[in-house]
């Protein structure tokens, strides 16, 4: 068995995982509403997470004035598992960050490019969260060491 994991080791594997594959699921925190899949881009400095949208999409609508909302993410090695809780706004039009994360599969969705009037920018406060870090089995036929699990504040 691994020694517990401490919460600023699970933090980092979080933002390491996410860094190398930032896809996940985003929802509003209320009941009857589905998370839907999103593409995070985590601003280190100020440690919000950004989503690209469509200002004419119902998240967009419904997120408006800022809402409790959750981003639950797997990495892509299926080792790092989180569920964070957080608020979740559309942000000002921001050309800084626009530049910063603008790449050609978001320029898929915005036949405009980045001055495309219905380009939204969502911001992710995260507050606090559960991480788990999973160590896979080895093919020894050991009983695997599942890892760590430790909930965080952001």
């Amino acid at each position: 068995m691994t020694d517990p994991l401490t919460s600023n080791e699970a933090q980092e594997a979080f933002w390491k995982a996410l860094k190398s594959s930032n896809t996940g699921m985003l929802g509003l925190d209320r009941p009857g509403y589905h998370a839907q899949p999103m593409t995070a881009f985590r601003d280190e400095e100020i440690g919000t997470i950004w989503f690209f949208t469509r200002n004419d999409t119902e998240l967009a609508r419904d997120v408006a004035m800022g809402q409790s909302a959750q981003f639950t993410y797997g990495s892509k090695d299926q080792n790092v598992w989180a569920c964070v809780m957080g608020r979740l706004s559309v942000a000002l039009r921001n050309q800084a960050i626009i530049d910063q994360y603008w790449n050609p599969v978001l320029s898929a969705w915005y036949p405009e490019g980045k001055d495309d009037p219905r380009l939204a920018l969502l911001r992710f406060d995260g507050a606090e969260g559960r991480i788990f870090e999973i160590v896979k089995a080895n093919i020894t036929g050991h009983t695997p060491d599942s890892g760590g699990t430790a909930d965080v504040r952001l």
